[in-house]
């Protein structure tokens, strides 16, 4: 699948940024771009990949501007719906038994793929897998976000979460070695749903005390109304 390119004035009013910012930031190397005919061209895949590593380092207030930002420049026939919406009650396990990473991807996959949402577990765990090889998705909270590096929308009916939550932590690959128990997948079938998923789900993440409850719930029911719940403080907070 081709990806759209924008020259500096379109991705300066993409990003909500000065022509002057966004070629200062392709200048340094910061945003990912290529010249050409002397003219600074980007990607619009590689400003997605661009986006998504500035989700995983933002705070709070900064994952909020960030989710504006992408809802701002969601076309109107996307139906993101809410986290709890995608996230069917089949597609959650708890506890998960898996206790490797390689069965914590297989079993994820298989969760979404339970839902008939999914209709290649075994093609979108190879590409999470190498997602993962390239760069670990496990947080310094003890928290996964497993997805591909691109959508897997061939094999996608509908964007669709996968939730999953351990007995015991594992090591999942975090740099800081923080072990693993939580582990979300993303399943999406374009770039900026993925973006917009995974913004508002990395909201969520910031609230220490939501994901303790989280950790705490013994039911899939009960995972699924503290995603709702805390969801909807969430957008109480606009």
């Amino acid at each position: 699948m081709s990806s759209k390119e924008f020259d500096v004035d379109q991705l300066a009013a993409y990003l909500h940024l000065t022509p002057d910012q966004v070629s200062k930031l392709a200048s340094r190397g910061t945003l990912p771009a290529r010249r050409i005919s002397g003219q600074w061209r980007f990607s619009e895949s590689d400003v997605h990949h661009w986006l998504e590593e500035k989700i995983g380092v933002s705070d709070a207030e900064g994952l909020g501007k960030m989710e504006a930002l992408l809802d701002r420049h969601a076309h109107a026939d996307d139906e993101q719906g809410s986290l709890a919406d995608l996230l069917p009650i089949d597609a959650i396990q708890i506890p998960l038994q898996a206790r490797t990473r390689g069965s914590v991807i297989r079993e994820m996959c298989q969760l979404a793929a339970n839902t008939g949402l999914l209709w290649d577990a075994t093609g979108m765990a190879e590409a999470v897998a190498a997602r993962e090889e390239l760069h670990p998705t496990a947080l310094e909270s003890g928290v996964a976000l497993l997805h591909p590096r691109r959508p897997q929308s061939t094999i996608l009916a509908e964007p669709i979460l996968a939730l999953g939550i351990t007995s015991q932590p594992l090591p999942f690959g975090n740099k800081s070695g923080h072990l693993t128990d939580v582990f979300f997948l993303i399943c999406s079938t374009d770039d900026r749903t993925h973006l917009r998923i995974l913004a508002r789900l990395s909201r969520l993440l910031t609230d220490a005390v939501w994901l303790t409850q989280l950790r705490s719930a013994t039911s899939a029911a009960e995972a699924l109304e503290l995603v709702r719940a805390g969801e909807l403080e969430l957008l109480s907070q606009r």
